[in-house]
């Protein structure tokens, strides 16, 4: 099945969160904390603005992205979970060196 989101809505599958932290601990299920980090899978065509333009989502597929610790609409489809969140909610896109 495949999804596109509408509007200047975005797609993301969460990072999964360290198992180990830098000095050397393994963390629990439990003291794990969701992740804040996601890559992008589909990107909606834009918004829809008053006088009836659309602008552009600036976000593109394959973006790794942060987004607040509240934001999106979580989703199960076919046993994979994804992350729905409006283009306001990401607040960064991480750059790898």
């Amino acid at each position: 099945m495949a999804l596109k989101p509408l509007g200047d809505r975005i797609l993301a599958t969460r990072v999964e969160a360290q198992e180990k932290t830098k000095s050397g601990l393994y963390l629990p299920e439990t003291a794990k904390e969701k992740p804040q980090e996601a890559k992008i899978v589909a990107v909606g065509p834009g918004k829809t603005l008053d006088d009836g333009t659309v602008k552009a989502v600036e976000l593109k597929k394959g973006d790794t992205v942060l987004y607040g610790k509240y934001a999106g609409t979580e989703v199960s489809i076919d046993g994979t979970d994804f992350l729905i969140l409006r283009e306001d909610d990401v607040l960064a896109v991480v750059e790898s060196k």
